[in-house]
């Protein structure tokens, strides 16, 4: 497996920024089975661009979970961007354009320089906590993009809905509801609450969903997973039950005794990318 670091001058954000990289190469599994020759010209890999959560950054993910094994295992390549406390949201004076640095840019730049398929079978989205809304919120903006979504423990930010709901065992504390998050997150999180900011913007996420399946649009399927003990889960199991009468494809588990978690996270990528998810686990050879 190699595990690429990158630095690069983006357009979209205006400076600087890094995003880490798996792609999987030859491996011990294949000297075990005999397989030689694995590099071919030509040859593609699947692709998961996968979004961390609130006050973290690319590294994240390597850190603190094994998607390097994951990716390598599932012959998957995996995009880690940068998006800091970002909400993967454009800035209202376009200084920093994230949702467009992930959606349009970010893709452009990994297509060109690595072997990562640009078909929209091939291709996925996933996130946790902050990262479940700029999952959600990707997936649903562009469809024919992306063919499926992973989202734990969360989903797209909206008015009227609290980002924290202590829960126990399932059971909500909605008296004790906060959208406020334990650490100052910046301005743009107040805003993607903000009915007027949001309308008819990427950022109305719900409105997005319901008008692609009033107008027969292929649908993303959107995979949801959190902990019962949760404080995002109210927002997961709101969200799937009014994507799935939508008519969306969806799944939802409710791991027992979980809490927002790396250990459920981490499980939670294991078994979307060796189960849930759409994958090859192959080589896309010419």
């Amino acid at each position: 497996m190699a595990v690429l670091k990158m630095n690069f001058l983006s357009e979209a954000l205006g400076m600087q920024t890094n995003v880490t990289i798996c792609l999987p190469t030859f491996s011990f599994e294949d000297s075990f089975n005999g397989r030689s020759g694995v590099y071919i010209p030509g040859m593609k890999y699947q692709v998961m661009y996968l979004l961390h959560g609130g006050s973290g950054d690319d590294s994240d993910y390597v850190n603190f979970s094994n998607i390097v094994r994951y990716a390598d295992e599932n012959k998957i390549a995996v995009i880690m961007p940068c998006g800091y406390n970002s909400c993967y949201t454009d800035s209202p004076d376009g200084s920093a354009k994230y949702y467009t640095f992930v959606t349009e840019e970010l893709p452009k730049v990994m297509e060109t320089l690595f072997p990562i398929s640009t078909r929209r079978e091939d291709t996925f989205v996933a996130g946790l906590s902050m990262g479940s809304h700029g999952a959600m919120k990707i997936a649903v903006n562009n469809p024919e993009k992306f063919a499926a979504a992973l989202i734990m423990s969360g989903s797209s930010y909206r008015p009227g809905v609290p980002r924290m709901v202590p829960c126990q065992n399932g059971v909500f504390d909605l008296e004790a509801a906060t959208s406020k998050p334990p650490m100052s997150m910046g301005a743009i999180t107040d805003m993607i609450e903000d009915p007027e900011f949001i309308r008819n913007t990427v950022n109305d996420v719900y409105a997005v969903a319901r008008k692609n399946a009033e107008e027969g649009k292929t649908l993303p399927a959107l995979f949801f997973r959190a902990g019962d003990c949760d404080t995002a889960l109210y927002r997961a199991v709101l969200a799937e039950k009014e994507l799935r009468e939508m008519g969306y494809e969806t799944k939802i588990e409710i791991v027992p005794g979980m809490r927002h978690e790396w250990d459920l996270w981490d499980d939670t990528l294991r078994l979307a990318l060796r189960e849930w998810l759409p994958i090859r686990h192959e080589v896309i050879y010419p």
